[in-house]
């Protein structure tokens, strides 16, 4: 059996090992079009930044060491520019000699993984101008940084790529502005928690021009200018294009496979494409989402890893199946910490779920034990059966740990209420008693049992200030005079109980304090004594980041805090 691959990298290079363990007899050949056949993608933007400082690093194998190790022939610098699925062959061009020639397969893998998204704006060719994709781009921007010595960058987007370049380019010393339409970083995340994102970087000095649309580019005062709509251009050094990926699936159109979302290729739970002897795998496939069953696409790493697996043991003889991907994802912002895993609230109600939240700011351990963080968790489940959709953790220490039992805990499709069962290791340098996870099956335990009602911050603005419904404060009067939301009266949770005469029983009480704990006391308190109570999630902590972020940002939201 001869096996052809188009792309190295994580899914490419992951099938061709795992298919010669199956099958030692297999003949092999992967063409690469770029020179390096397996690197560290993710750790492109850490070389630029100079963590990462020799070049060598960032490459995990070499034509000559795959071929040592599997016997597979990796071919660099080879293009697939065509199939021919009658004939079973693909037309190859040597780009280093020209030299066009076709192979015969007896299946073919494509890999061919997602290309920078470069849209056709003025501009799009400008020598200082970058994307960042593969290797050779990589070097190609070190290069600039270190000859040219640029003092300021326009990041256009600002997603996984483009804040780890923020980062790294800001530890280098250059002015970085990061500018995209849409109003805030990081799609995986809802937009309250992506304000901590915008606070962090923003606290490091990166400037974000957020809702802006970037109309072309234009060479002056020996930089580029982001030519922006409606708004004077922005004048930098250089610019790196980071807006995102599109599924190279060129090849597979042109040979006319079946396509889905954005052009993406569209395979099975076996990873076969339309046509059964050709598979594919990794940025450019259309995947099932875990959690909603819908189609998705979700390029990561971890997922085009399992995939080559997958296809590699089909391709062998096997039955291996690909049950969809819920986009577990980690990033290091700064001292930040972001990680999230599933569907996020809005992504849920947009796929027909009726989703909830419960947000929570826990200790990464315990609070007497020196050097605790607090975390910013957002859980997501559906109402009425409390099966658990997704999470968002924003912080330092122990954030990934905790979406990693998130991610265990979608995938074994547990509830919220297994959460609170959940024998997870305790001692405390690491964690509570009751752990940040067990926390949030508490909480959303609460509120599917009537125990509790909460509110959260987007309701807030639609609150009566005329007096028909009581606004709380529980936390003490030190906290209540640094800061505290619009029309709230301070009653220090410990002093509650004897004065319960000064509250209306018969109006609403909505309740805050500093993180949703001693309001949600307040609340039992409450409804014992006949109060109509809601608990204010996440806290005014939450509440204040969230709204001053939307401040800053001049979206259409009131600021709304008294100090």
């Amino acid at each position: 059996m001869k096996v052809v691959i188009v792309g190295g990298v994580a899914g490419g290079a992951t099938a061709a090992a795992r298919l010669r363990r199956l099958d030692e007899t297999a003949e092999i050949v992967v063409f690469e079009r770029s020179g390096f056949i397996s690197y560290a993608n993710c750790g492109l933007p850490y070389y630029i930044g100079g963590v990462i400082e020799d070049e060598a690093d960032l490459t995990l194998q070499t034509p000559e060491s795959f071929y040592e190790r599997f016997r597979v022939q990796m071919k660099v610098h080879h293009e697939v520019t065509a199939i021919d699925r009658a004939a079973k062959t693909v037309t190859v061009r040597n780009l280093e000699t020209g030299e066009v020639f076709a192979e015969a397969y007896d299946k073919l893998l494509l890999s061919p993984g997602a290309k920078p998204t470069q849209p056709a704006l003025p501009g799009v060719g400008l020598d200082r101008l970058f994307t960042l994709r593969t290797v050779e781009d990589t070097l190609r921007i070190h290069r600039f940084v270190a000859e040219q010595h640029p003092r300021s960058v326009v990041l256009a987007g600002g997603g996984f790529i483009g804040l780890e370049l923020a980062e790294n380019l800001r530890e280098k010393g250059l002015d970085v502005t990061i500018v995209q339409r849409p109003t805030q970083l990081m799609n995986p995340f809802d937009a309250d928690m992506a304000a901590l994102i915008h606070r962090e970087v923003r606290a490091h000095g990166v400037r974000l021009a957020l809702g802006h649309t970037v109309e072309g580019f234009a060479e002056a005062n020996g930089g580029v200018q982001v030519l922006l709509k409606d708004e004077a251009p922005l004048q930098a050094d250089m610019v790196i294009l980071a807006i995102g990926v599109t599924p190279d699936s060129r090849l597979a159109a042109d040979a006319g496979l079946e396509l889905g979302l954005k052009g993406s290729i569209v395979v099975n739970d076996r990873m076969q494409t339309s046509d059964p002897d050709i598979y594919a795998v990794g940025d450019a496939v259309q995947v099932t989402h875990f959690v909603s069953g819908q189609p998705a696409l979700i390029a990561l790493a971890g997922p085009a890893n399992k995939q080559g697996r997958i296809a590699a043991d089909n391709i062998a003889g096997g039955d291996s199946r690909y049950k969809g991907s819920q986009g577990s994802s980690v990033l290091k912002i700064f001292s930040l910490t972001a990680a999230a895993t599933g569907l996020n609230e809005t992504a849920a109600r947009r796929a027909g779920l009726d989703a909830d939240a419960v947000v929570l700011s826990p200790m990464n351990h315990a609070g007497y034990y020196p050097g605790g963080q607090v975390m910013t968790m957002k859980v997501v489940y559906e109402r009425g059966t409390g099966r658990l959709l997704g999470g968002q953790i924003l912080g330092g220490d122990g954030v990934d740990k905790r979406i990693d039992v998130l991610a265990t805990a979608l995938r074994a499709g547990m509830t919220a209420a297994d959460l609170t069962e959940l024998d997870l290791a305790y001692a405390p340098p690491y964690s509570s008693a009751k752990d940040p996870v067990n926390m949030a099956g508490y909480m959303i335990k609460n509120l599917l049992t009537g125990k509790v009602q909460q509110f959260r911050l987007d309701d807030l603005a639609a609150l009566p200030r005329d007096g028909s419904v009581t606004l709380l404060d529980t936390r003490t009067p030190e906290e209540y005079r640094r800061g505290h939301a619009d029309g709230f009266i301070n009653l220090p949770l410990d002093e509650l109980r004897e004065r319960l005469g000064e509250l209306d029983p018969a109006k609403p009480v909505y309740v805050m304090c500093q993180s949703g704990l001693r309001s949600y006391v307040a609340c039992r308190i409450l409804s014992q004594h006949g109060f109509h109570c809601y608990n204010f999630a996440g806290g005014y902590r939450f509440y204040e980041a969230v709204t001053t972020d939307r401040c800053q940002s001049r979206q259409a939201y009131a600021c709304g805090m008294d100090k």
